[in-house]
């Protein structure tokens, strides 16, 4: 399949046809990885870091110790800080 790159807003882009998204099993807002490999553009479905997207509970599900909330003692002022 041939198609042609074209101006979009600031950039370039190329339209890709919904046959192929279709047999990658991509769609619209999909997360993509584009790389430039031996001369050729590869684009490929990224794979997301799945700790960026893990709630805080989910963070502390296992957490079984007691916490003590406490002031912390950053010392004395140092610098602009104190204004």
């Amino acid at each position: 399949m041939t198609t042609t790159i074209q101006k979009w807003g600031n950039s370039q882009a190329v339209r890709l046809p919904k046959a192929i998204l279709e047999s990658l099993l991509l769609k619209e807002n999909d997360a993509v990885e584009i790389k430039a490999v031996n001369g050729s553009i590869v684009i490929s479905k990224a794979i997301r870091n799945r700790r960026a997207r893990v709630s805080l509970q989910e963070r502390f599900r296992d957490y079984t110790g007691e916490y003590d909330c406490e002031e912390y003692d950053w010392g004395s002022p140092v610098g602009r800080e104190a204004w």
